[in-house]
């Protein structure tokens, strides 16, 4: 096997085996409806799921749900927010990445940190409560309390306190106020006002598995098949068997250039070393 290959493979079955081994994070508050794409199913979450490293999360479009971590924060999401339960190696940090939507994290002192990335901002915290808004190429982060770090990378960021807002579009530089705008404020969804109180002790019994609706379309996952390539590392053997089914795979033909890592799954024959040339008979006529 080809060591790229079986480095990723080896990445993303240690994942998963610490995926099932331990469930990491809840979800303790469901408003609307909770989906989750795990390995390559859709499916349906109710209130006390287990979560797991891995697992795609989305909101309905006026949904609310609350997530709690084992070792981290809680977090809210507000409708239409869509986050991918990320997993870095070498890091243990909680850390998610957001395409879409609203989401509020608390993190206390003594409380590893967390770091939420979207593709316009990121910022973490390890004592801090952030909230965080991204659409359509904009994002705002609102320090609402403790200390955070903020920027548009883990390597351009910058400490940041209660009161600070900074927001981000379309690739520009990232501008720093003392409060958060009148969109902000006026967006923001009306439970992230309040603190976000556990409700962990209300789930002690056995979790509800998620109910399984069916295998992923191309349209459920082209946004995280698109996103920033350091976030969508293993996508392409965790969503390899979709190619089976034809109307997967025409999608990602027809959007190849989004993500041309799809390419030698789709056309291994390009990829493959040519056949060395069939040497000459030698002394011929002997």
């Amino acid at each position: 096997m080809h060591r790229a290959l079986a480095s990723v493979l080896l990445f993303w079955l240690v994942l998963t085996a610490g995926a099932t081994a331990q469930d990491f994070a809840t979800a303790t508050m469901i408003e609307g409806s909770l989906k989750i794409i795990r390995g390559t199913m859709l499916m349906q979450a109710s209130e006390g799921v287990r979560l797991r490293p891995g697992d795609i999360v989305m909101t309905s479009d006026s949904g609310f749900a609350q997530l709690e971590f084992a070792k981290g924060p809680i977090v809210a999401l507000g409708p239409a927010t869509q986050v991918y339960l990320f997993s870095r190696a070498a890091s243990s940090a909680t850390e998610f990445v957001m395409l879409n939507g609203w989401l509020k994290g608390e993190s206390h002192t003594g409380a590893p940190a967390f770091r939420v990335n979207t593709p316009e901002l990121e910022a973490s915290t390890g004592d801090g409560t952030i909230l965080i808004h991204e659409a359509g190429g904009s994002a705002a982060i609102f320090v609402e309390a403790g200390s955070a770090k903020v920027g548009d990378s883990a390597a351009h960021s910058t400490a940041a306190k209660a009161g600070q807002f900074f927001s981000r579009s379309g690739g520009k530089p990232v501008i720093a106020t003392t409060r958060p705008d009148s969109a902000f404020i006026n967006g923001m969804p009306r439970a992230f006002r309040d603190t976000l109180p556990s409700r962990m002790a209300r789930f002690t019994a056995k979790a509800p598995e998620p109910k399984r609706e069916r295998e992923v379309s191309y349209q459920d996952v082209q946004p995280w098949l698109t996103m920033n390539r350091a976030w969508r590392r293993g996508f392409v053997e965790r969503f390899r068997p979709r190619i089976g089914d034809d109307s997967f795979r025409r999608a990602v033909e027809a959007h190849m250039s989004e993500h041309p890592e799809w390419d030698p799954v789709l056309h291994p024959e390009k990829y493959q070393e040519p056949k060395p040339a069939a040497t000459a008979e030698k002394n011929p006529g002997r």
